[in-house]
Formats: structure tokens, C-alpha cells, sequence
């Protein structure tokens, strides 16, 4: 049964404290009053303000209408369904709807079929600039083979020849012989695209098997197309020819003794440096007479030496 309404009551109508905000309503809450015994109930009325949603209360921390706009618009397109409806989303912790991320497995070579490590394209470079290098050194060195150096053996003037009887540093008598020359020899470089050194193995002047006298080309440099005479100092001091003399007689016509001058002519050509280099060996053999009483040089004609 309602009871009317008391002075008091009214003013209990009024809110302990005034809205938020005019545009909200406002609804009442009535409760028994604490002074009454008999179980009338008087009302008690509370205004409590109605909040459109939980993000609205004041307990409740909010990010704004901005940012939820802006969250909702940069997913939408995610997480609507073929139909242009929200499906049914789980949701995490945070409350934002879960999706499914495609994670990448493997490098982008994998789509290609695979691919070469960098190393391995650095050693197969490294391979075929060898490979490349090696074929054009070779083609060059080919190229530079027919280039060999000629050797002409021009003269060989005899200042000091002596034979007569003697001993060797032993005691042991025997026949001696000592003899000074001056040997000339002209080299030409044929090649056009790199010059020479050219060297020798010892020049010898043999009689009978013997060295009677020996001398060394120094060696030297030679330009590309060039030709050059050396001189080649040949010696030799009191040489014993033990039985090979006893055919060599003494008279006042002078001494014929038959000689032999052998060496071998030696060529470097630097074609690439030191990468590429070209070497040729010519063996010289001529065979002469030396006379005792004869001052004039000897003269090599073209078939008086074989080169070989």
C-alpha cells in the first residue's frame, strides 16, 4: 500500500549531487525508510546517472571515441566477413579481435628455386677470371714460341798462343799450352712485342776432349727488333794436354792445332711480366784451326758453325 508522500521526502527527491551532463536521464530508486517500524515503506529516492556503455562509466578507463573510431576503421576491412558482416571472432586479452598472420618461412631465394650463397658467386668469379687469365697466357706464350733469338759467331782473334814442353803443378812432365782470344758474336731479337736476356753456359775451346780455354758472356738485356755484337774474353794458362799432346809437334813454321768452340746462347723473354715467360737455348759448335804464326782473326762464314 503507498503511503503519500511527506515534506521530507520531497526534498529527498533532489540529487546529493547534480548531473554530469542535462542531456542524460535520470532514473529513481526507491527505498523503506529507516524510520518506520510498522512496514509502511517510505521512499527514498537516489538519482543515479545512466551510462550508454561500460567504456562511458568513470571506473571504467576509456581511450576516446576517436580512437576506437580509428581502431574500428583501420581493421574493418580484416575482420568483416565475405558477406560485409562482423563473423564471429575470438577475442584476446585486451578485448580486440584475434586474427590469423601468415608468417614466412624461409629466405626469397625459395621462391626462385633457390639460389647461390655469396661466397660461392665470389669463388666461381675467382674461378673463371683464372680460367680466363690462364687461356689468354696461354694463347700469348704461343704466340711468342716461333720468336727465338739468332746467334752468329762472327770472329775469333787469337792475341797470345803458346805450346812447348813443361810440368803440371804435380810435377809430372807434359805438354803446355796457353792461350788469350777475344771471341765476337752477334745476337738479333726477333720479337716485336718484348725483349730478352740473354746469357750462355761457359765458352769453351777444346782440343781433344781437353778445354784449352774458356770464357762467360755476361749477361744483358736486349730490346724488342734489335741486333747486338758481344765480346767474350777466352783464356786459358798453361793448360797440360798429358797424352793428347804427343800428336802436336813444335817447328819454325809455327803450331796448327785443331780446336773446337762450343756454348750454348740462352734467351728470356718477359712476355706478361713474370706470369708469362718465354725461354729458347741454341747450342753453337765450330770447328777451327788455330796457327801459332797467324795474327789475323779467324772469320766464321755462315756454314762454318751448326746452330742448333
Amino acid at each position: 500500500m503507498m503511503h503519500a508522500k511527506s515534506d521530507s521526502d520531497v526534498t529527498s527527491l533532489a540529487p546529493s549531487s547534480p548531473p554530469r551532463s542535462p542531456k542524460r536521464p535520470v532514473y529513481y530508486v526507491q527505498s523503506p525508510s529507516r524510520d518506520s517500524h510498522d512496514g509502511d515503506k517510505s521512499s527514498s529516492m537516489q538519482a543515479t546517472p545512466v551510462y550508454n556503455s561500460p567504456m562511458e562509466s568513470p571506473s571504467h578507463p576509456s581511450f576516446g571515441r576517436h580512437s576506437r573510431a580509428s581502431s574500428a576503421s583501420r581493421f574493418s576491412g580484416t575482420f568483416r566477413s565475405s558477406s560485409g558482416r562482423k563473423g564471429n571472432r575470438k577475442r584476446n586479452d585486451k578485448g580486440w579481435p584475434e586474427c590469423n598472420v601468415i608468417e614466412e618461412e624461409g629466405a626469397y631465394d625459395d621462391l626462385y628455386g633457390g639460389g647461390l650463397s655469396r661466397r660461392c658467386q665470389v669463388l666461381l668469379a675467382l674461378l673463371a677470371f683464372i680460367l680466363l687469365f690462364t687461356i689468354f697466357s696461354l694463347i700469348i706464350w704461343g704466340a711468342s714460341r716461333p720468336y727465338k733469338a739468332e746467334v752468329v759467331v762472327k770472329s775469333l782473334s787469337v792475341d797470345n798462343f803458346y805450346f812447348g814442353e813443361g810440368s803440371d803443378y804435380t810435377g809430372v812432365p807434359t805438354k803446355l799450352l796457353t792461350m788469350n782470344s777475344s771471341l765476337k758474336i752477334s745476337v738479333y731479337n726477333p720479337a716485336s712485342l718484348f725483349g730478352i736476356h740473354v746469357s750462355s753456359t761457359p765458352i769453351n775451346l777444346i782440343y781433344s776432349e781437353i778445354t784449352i780455354a774458356t770464357g762467360q758472356l755476361k749477361k744483358y738485356y736486349q730490346p724488342r727488333k734489335s741486333h747486338r755484337v758481344v765480346s767474350v774474353i777466352l783464356e786459358g794458362n798453361k793448360v797440360p794436354l798429358y797424352g793428347a799432346g804427343a800428336s802436336l809437334t813444335v817447328s819454325a813454321n809455327g803450331t796448327r792445332v785443331p780446336l773446337t768452340l762450343e756454348f750454348d746462347l740462352r734467351s728470356r723473354g718477359d712476355v706478361v711480366g713474370k706470369l708469362v715467360r718465354t725461354k729458347h737455348q741454341r747450342h753453337v759448335s765450330c770447328p777451327l784451326v788455330v796457327d801459332s804464326l797467324l795474327t789475323k782473326p779467324i772469320q766464321f762464314m755462315g756454314h762454318s758453325c751448326t746452330y742448333i
